[in-house]
């Protein structure tokens, strides 16, 4: 396999199915895959846990991210461990003020950290402005700004004590959505002057080191239907106007609000070119794997995004470094 498709490689983080890690993951580690996503069906108990994810560290090429959406409430995947849920949602734990958010971040970086992860997707620092939102509610802190600021800032810097990376979410910001991005691709009509005094600065003071990237329609960052994970508009603005320079991460490729156009390749193409330095799949099919491939064989003939995979393959390696001591 050559350098240019371990560095690829390097660039994507899958799930897959079952108690282990499969041989198809296995394989992928030892090739260059960039890291691997648990979700409950993963996570059964303690010692099978520990074992997946040793057996994660010991076939991987590169130190890999081994990876968990793990919020509290409803966003929860090691509820197997505890028959049921263990840690309150964002909106509940806020409502109990800063020191009950600071001690539950810290029980959830302990477990994290004994489990074997060392990267969660959390905090969710969507700001939930409408109140018929169907999928971010008690995930947000508030509906206010300030106080979604005010506890995304603890729980960063606590997980970041903790040894655990924290990766903010939904950039540009879902709490305004009316529909659920998992099924279909949400619309945001907000002006760009309310996205970026109501929602986008959350991002800009929460200076967490690994940012995802939502599947949205932002009308004020683009006219035509593109789905902010893949849109230059969106990414740019988040490279450039932030004041600090995030690793860049999608939410999950296969949701509703990305792969309706039935254009994977494509999709992740553009995510790429356009800024994305981590791709994201909850697993690792066949199909998951020819996407791959594809954008491989289209990454030979095609310069620009050779020169991307490259500037992301060495922004991955620095982070790596920084924070797994790789």
């Amino acid at each position: 396999m050559d350098k240019l498709k371990n560095k690829l490689l390097q660039m994507f983080i899958l799930g897959y199915d079952g108690d282990t890690p499969t041989e198809k993951i296995c394989n992928l580690l030892s090739s260059g895959l960039g890291g691997v996503i648990l979700f409950s069906q993963n996570i059964k108990t303690f010692d099978q846990t520990i074992f997946a994810a040793e057996k994660i560290k010991s076939h991987a090429q590169i130190t890999p991210f081994i990876s968990i959406d793990q919020e509290g409430g409803r966003v929860e995947r090691t509820e197997n461990l505890f028959s049921g849920k263990n840690f309150l949602s964002a909106k509940f734990a806020a409502q109990k003020g800063d020191d009950f958010v600071v001690n539950q971040t810290k029980d959830i970086a302990k477990l994290l950290k004994t489990l074997g992860f060392n990267l969660n997707f959390a905090p969710d620092i969507d700001v939930n402005t409408n109140p018929n939102n169907p999928i971010i509610g008690e995930r947000a802190f508030s509906n206010n700004t300030d106080e979604v600021i005010k506890f995304g800032n603890i729980v960063v810097k606590e997980y970041l004590r903790n040894g655990i990376i924290p990766c903010t979410k939904h950039f540009p910001g879902h709490g305004d959505a009316n529909a659920d991005s998992h099924l279909t691709l949400p619309e945001i009509n907000l002006s760009f002057e309310d996205f970026e005094k109501n929602h986008i600065r959350a991002f800009k003071e929460v200076k967490s080191p690994m940012v995802m990237v939502a599947h949205l329609h932002c009308k004020a960052f683009d006219t035509d239907k593109i789905p902010s994970s893949m849109s230059k508009n969106v990414l740019d603005y988040l490279k450039k106007t932030l004041s600090y320079n995030p690793l860049i991460i999608t939410d999950d490729m296969v949701m509703g609000g990305i792969c309706q156009n039935n254009k994977p390749v494509e999709n992740v193409i553009n995510a790429i070119k356009n800024g994305v330095d981590l791709i994201l799949y909850r697993g690792s099919d066949d199909k998951t794997i020819e996407i791959i491939d594809d954008v491989y064989k289209y990454a030979t003939n095609d310069f620009e995004l050779q020169t991307r995979i490259e500037t992301s393959f060495k922004r991955i390696i620095e982070f790596k470094t920084k924070f797994l001591n790789t």
